[in-house]
């Protein structure tokens, strides 16, 4: 079918019906064969009770408050979990309740058996929403007269059925490539998953193959060219002309490809800094709605690939909206006044034309962080940027106090930079946005994305909370807060090692003071690591909902509004990265060109709609009910699933990639012995970082052959029964590189006969010997920190 039932779902109103007729037009189904597609799609929700029927042959969806939308999160071993959009509880999914539910499908869940204090509700899939699953990669397999691909991932509990025709894939050596299946048929009722081998992949066939593998294990691999579409051109009503100010273009990435950035300008200001953002003019040049803006939606996200680019932007767009020294460039802008402490005190909105007067690079800033702060003469490195230092150093000065004034406010910083390679390309450098994780890292002022960042995010808040002040639609980015059992076991691993903690009202720990507690201590980073798996990431979700106040009727609470959105960030700067972006430039832009400025024509005093306290003096609509309706159907549930799947998608891509880099680097060093740290521990082993590619290695217990360990979760260490060796978090040891998959990110480790072990403490707890012992027999099929299978070189 060309629709999911995701996309159906998405197209019947809150309230009331939708014909049939009206429904086929949207969803664009013009065959017979389609129209009964969708006659069999709504008999089957009809039975489901997921939709009812109206009169006038309309449909309308189900008032059933017990189906819960969530997406499925499966293991190797068959325990399934469906987390929910809302965030309640996750609900436990037995294997026959499924219904051929994959791992990542958006479903419709029903709750069988309520939680409890300590267990969870249990359900069962009663309609798969949409599927996340187009292609996989695997192996293939006979099995009697069958020939089969079995899932690389193991987390994808079917087995595909494939045509006689690709038995040509078999293995009957060593394994030298994996096949790329694309399925032709999903599982139902008795019937299993049809598919057909599209090619196949070598696993040692270099750096390219491996960003062809990782773009397919990512069902990433397929990204259509950019539809022939004419671009709008931005209008010169309301725009600013900011030519004069001496704007600079900081940029860390190399790539040629690499997309564009926002540019700066800053200077000191009562006591502080006014700091402006110029963003690229994306939104004014598209037409919401036509084949591009489509085109960019399935996209959703620029990809990084390390030495290569998969951008967002087509090329002719991207052309178009790039900033470029000496020229005068379309932006829309904010101008940020920000107190010494770091707290944005007003800003101002704006469309405006800009003039950068140079780019600034890495190099640049490495030659201004060595520099001597009396030094009378100018580096070679810094000539061509000589008039701008005072700027520069400004810059890096409103960075800091940016980011002192977030950490204030409650920010988590984690000190958890991606390793310093090389062969990473543009991965290395930060992130200009950093709304990916609800922590951020230090400032370093030799990165000019690492400078930035918090600018960016600045400019983020300050726009949500504008936004929520107008009651304007658009998109957030929030993260639920962390479980307090989670946060009790890192603070217990941090106990163990001595250091000192804080304990809020409840006695609980709270995620910023284990932040700040780590940051002064030797082994920051394994700790950091410990708390960045107990932070849930940040998903997308839409900044006002319909039981919110009408557009027009501005009178709500400023400080309940301000408490609101002053943690929340609504992302519009970088719409050449990310498309929700662009959707939020789309509002802003609506807002200052389209936006009613007074409440008639006799009016003469207008109200600045881009300044900070505008709301208090708007007391008419701000949009006739057409341009209003257009803007709420920019924004949509629909719209805020995708995104977030594809954001998912490309962080795991992300996270794959250095991965994978950092086992290509492990693998020349098989057979050797090196020294590591101790980055985490469980009962069946622990993880050991090794530098300097940053690698993680498990250490399994069955290799553990001098005494029998026990596991002490209390203090998240493993001992030995007689020797009273420890194996703690932090710890170095002596490890040698046994066997490295890189394709599953897997390496084996064996300690070496000297390690650096540490005599066990005679006082430990005796409780603390009722915990499992783990044997050799029990550790097979337990989960790794990450919550994913783990398979050692025995069970590979």
């Amino acid at each position: 079918m060309k629709f999911t039932v995701a996309d159906l779902l998405d197209q019947l109103p809150p309230t009331g019906g939708l014909e049939i007729k009206k429904l086929e037009k949207i969803l664009k189904l013009t065959t017979k064969a389609d129209r009964d597609g969708l006659g069999t799609a709504l008999q089957g929700l009809l039975r489901l009770g997921i939709v009812n029927n109206e009169e006038a042959g309309a449909i309308k969806r189900s008032d059933d408050e017990s189906l819960i939308e969530a997406r499925l999160r499966c293991s190797s071993k068959g325990f399934c979990f469906a987390l929910r959009d809302d965030g309640g509880d996750d609900i436990y999914i037995r294997d026959h309740q499924l219904n051929h539910a994959w791992n990542g499908d958006r479903v419709l869940v029903r709750i069988t058996r309520d939680g409890g204090r300590r267990r969870s509700p249990e359900g069962g899939v009663q309609c798969i929403l949409e599927r996340t699953t187009t292609s996989l990669l695997g192996h293939v397999e006979r099995k009697d007269q069958n020939v089969l691909a079995i899932p690389l991932d193991d987390r994808i509990l079917a087995t595909i059925q494939l045509p006689d025709g690709d038995k040509a894939h078999l293995n009957d050596g060593e394994q030298t490539s994996v096949v790329e299946v694309k399925l032709d048929r999903y599982p139902i009722a008795q019937f299993p998953a049809e598919g057909h081998v599209a090619r196949s992949l070598p696993l040692n066939g270099g750096p390219s193959s491996d960003r062809d593998l990782l773009l397919t294990k990512a069902n990433l691999q397929d990204r259509p060219a950019p539809p022939r579409s004419s671009l709008k051109t931005p209008t010169a009503k309301h725009r600013q002309d900011l030519s004069s100010q001496p704007v600079l273009l900081l940029r860390s990435w190399q790539v040629s490809d690499a997309p564009p950035l926002p540019a700066v300008y800053v200077e000191p200001h009562a006591g502080g800094t006014r700091l402006w953002i110029h963003a690229p003019a994306v939104a004014e040049r598209l037409s919401i709605g036509n084949n591009l803006d489509l085109w960019l939606r399935d996209r959703a996200e620029a990809l990084c690939l390390g030495e290569v680019w998969h951008p967002l932007l087509g090329q002719i767009l991207s052309k178009a909206c790039s900033f470029k020294v000496g020229e005068i460039n379309d932006a829309v802008s904010v101008a940020l006044d920000i107190s010494a402490e770091g707290e944005v005190i007003d800003w101002q909105f704006s469309l405006s034309a800009i003039k950068p007067v140079a780019e600034i690079g890495p190099k640049t800033l490495t030659a201004l962080s060595n520099r001597k702060p009396k030094a009378r003469t100018v580096p070679a490195a810094l000539k061509s940027v000589k008039d701008h230092l005072a700027q520069l150093e400004t810059l890096i000065f409103c960075a800091r106090t940016l980011q002192m004034g977030e950490q204030a406010s409650g920010s988590i910083e984690l000190d958890l930079a991606v390793p310093e390679l090389q062969c990473l390309g543009d991965l290395r450098w930060a992130d200009p946005d950093s709304y990916r994780h609800q922590w951020a890292l230090p400032l370093d002022q030799t990165d000019p994305q690492s400078v930035l960042s918090p600018m960016i995010r600045a400019a983020h808040r300050a726009w949500a909370q504008h936004a929520q002040n107008l009651q304007l639609p658009g998109l957030v980015i929030e993260a639920s807060e962390a479980d307090n059992n989670t946060l009790n076991d890192v603070a217990k691993s941090a106990l163990a090692l001595d250091i000192a903690l804080e304990l809020d009202e409840e006695g609980s720990p709270a995620a910023t003071e284990l932040a700040k507690a780590f940051s002064t201590t030797a082994c920051r980073r394994v700790l950091d690591q410990q708390l960045r798996h107990a932070l849930p990431e940040p998903v997308l979700r839409l900044g006002i909902h319909d039981s919110q106040k009408e557009n027009g009727n501005i009178e709500s609470d400023h400080e309940d509004t301000k408490s609101m959105a002053s943690n929340l960030q609504s992302p519009w700067c970088c719409p050449t990265i990310h498309y929700t972006d662009l959707v939020n430039q789309e509002i802003i832009v609506s807002l200052l060109s389209n936006g009613k400025d007074r409440p008639n024509v006799r009016q003469k005093e207008k109200v600045v709609l881009g300044s900070r306290e505008c709301w208090q003096q708007i007391k008419w609509p701000l949009f006739s009910t057409s341009q209003a309706k257009n803007l709420e159907e920019i924004c949509s549930e629909g719209l805020v699933h995708r995104l977030n799947t594809l954001r998912r998608q490309a962080e795991e891509l992300r996270q794959d990639l250095i991965a994978m880099v950092q086992a290509r680097i492990v693998e020349s060093l098989v057979g050797e012995e090196h020294q590591g740290v101790i980055s985490g521990v469980q009962s069946y082993g622990f993880f050991v970082e090794i530098p300097p590619s940053m690698a993680e290695g498990l250490v399994h217990v069955s290799s553990l052959n001098d005494d029998w360990y026990e596991y002490r979760s209390r203090q998240n260490r493993l001992v030995g029964r007689k020797n009273r060796k420890i194996y703690q978090l932090g710890d170095q040891v002596n490890v040698k590189v046994v066997k490295v998959d890189a394709l599953r990110n897997q390496i084996d480790l064996e300690v070496n006969g000297s390690a650096m072990t540490v005599e066990a403490n005679m006082n430990v707890d005796s409780d603390l010997t009722n915990h499992a012992t783990t044997t050799k027999s029990e550790v097979k099929g337990k989960s790794t920190k990450n919550g994913q299978q783990l398979v050692t070189s025995s069970e590979a």
